[in-house]
């Protein structure tokens, strides 16, 4: 048996890989479908797909030797948990957790990166890149165990690569499946203009979702696919509208025991006071097109353009701080008990929301980062939205990115975070570089 089968985490095989897989195909570029029904879910044909672990995987050294690595300085985490910096990722985004303990690592640049080892006892060995697609910023990557497909995110295009359970490195060129931001910004654009996309696939539904962020802080969008999330098949087909003016939707999941696609949004910028709100808000209940208002209409049916018609629009289910910059977001799935690393039954079933904090100082201050935790009910908030404070539906989970509002000192602004496939919360950091892990 090939060393990267021979891990410490060969209990993954048997559980997490016990599944029929078939590989992304289709090479076809679809334009997007504005509106029109959701995707009918195609489940994978168990009588032609290949195992990902029958697929051969490319050659891989032991784990490193050694001692687990010391806690994160300046970091603290919740609840007696520990936090360690386990890797330097250059502008590290969105992560991906694969079934063998490596962890994806999609960045601001025109790379996917690969950590292996990531859930290692004595930590992992260096990142190093997977795959380049060179239209960067390759920001997005999800992946799916039905499919032992990886998808990625970039600027203009939604991607996909075959997987086979070890794999260091793509084992063949990306396939472009999808094209985004097919025109231009509107005329006379403020200038912010948003190039991330993020990519979330469930293997509940069989559906890929992507969002595309906006090109501009204020605008009406002469481009369909920007400021929007669509949801298509595993191939690109049945490309379909499912969310729109949608700033900048940047965290993106599905929640695992559902299939519920859940979105993240960082808001409008240059607002008078303390609002609008930002939010993470649960899409699959909405049904057609959800229409979050920007720039016209946020929060709570609130109007931000005179005269503008917000009673239709949508109210996010969880709330937090103005100018937070919500970029992931990932439910810790309620059956981890039996897991090497799984974290205490509390967090459990419960959603994970990274904050990247403000890169400005609304009221004098700059909103801190930090790593939040909301309590969940399946896929609806413990507590329900209270309109005057956006502070009571989560609790701060990792803090010390930054000592307060009033400081201008900032040791690290996290990004992505996914859950390993031993129970380990890995959470990366753009401004330090770095990947860390959470872990009783």
């Amino acid at each position: 048996m090939h060393a990267g089968s021979r891990r410490l985490f060969a209990f993954a095989a048997s559980t997490a890989l016990i599944v029929a897989c078939g590989g992304a195909g289709g090479g076809a570029t679809p334009g997007p479908t504005p509106t029109g029904p959701v995707p009918t879910a195609t489940p994978t044909s168990a009588a032609t797909a290949a195992s990902c672990l029958g697929a051969t995987p490319a050659p891989v050294t032991t784990p490193p030797p050694g001692p687990s690595p010391p806690p994160a300085a300046g970091l603290t985490v919740a609840g007696g948990l520990h936090i360690q910096a386990i890797a330097n990722v250059g502008n590290p985004r969105e992560l991906v957790s694969l079934p063998n303990g490596d962890v994806l690592i999609a960045t601001t640049g025109s790379t996917i990166a690969l950590l292996p080892f990531a859930e290692s006892p004595t930590g992992a060995l260096a990142a190093h890149t997977f795959a380049t697609i060179g239209d960067g910023p390759d920001s997005g990557v999800a992946f799916s165990a039905s499919l032992c497909t990886i998808f990625v995110g970039t600027q203009h295009g939604v991607y996909a690569i075959p997987y086979g359970y070890g794999d260091q490195t793509a084992r063949s060129t990306p396939v472009l499946i999808a094209s985004i931001r097919t025109g231009s910004p509107p005329a006379g654009s403020d200038g912010d203009v948003h190039t991330t996309t993020s990519v979330a696939y469930s293997d509940v539904t069989n559906l890929l979702d992507v969002a595309v962020g906006s090109s501009c802080n204020a605008c009406a969008e002469t481009d369909v696919t920007r400021a929007s999330i669509f949801q298509m098949t595993a191939t690109g087909g049945a490309m379909t509208k499912r969310a729109t003016r949608i700033r900048n939707g940047i965290a993106l999941t599905a929640d695992p025991s559902s299939g519920h696609l859940w979105v993240g949004d960082a808001g409008q910028d240059d607002l008078p006071g303390t609002h609008p709100y930002e939010f993470v808000d649960d899409v699959t209940t909405h049904g057609g097109v959800a229409d979050y208002g920007w720039p016209d209409c946020e929060e709570n049916h609130v109007a931000y353009t005179s005269g503008a018609q917000c009673a239709t629009t949508v109210a996010p289910l969880v709330e937090f701080p103005a100018y937070s910059t919500i970029v992931g977001a990932a439910f810790y799935p309620p059956q981890a008990g039996g897991l090497p690393y799984a974290l205490p039954a509390q967090y459990r079933g419960g959603l994970f929301v990274t904050r990247h904090g403000s890169w400005h100082t609304p009221g004098g201050c700059n909103v801190v980062p930090e790593v939040d935790y909301v309590p969940m009910n399946g896929d609806v908030p413990a507590t329900p939205v209270d309109w005057t404070d956006p502070t009571k539906q989560w609790q701060p989970f990792v803090t010390g990115f930054q000592p307060g509002c009033s400081s201008s000192t900032r040791i690290g602004r996290p990004t992505g975070i996914a859950v390993g496939a031993s129970g380990t919360l890995f959470i990366a950091d753009d401004q330090a570089g770095k990947i860390y892990r959470v872990r009783p």
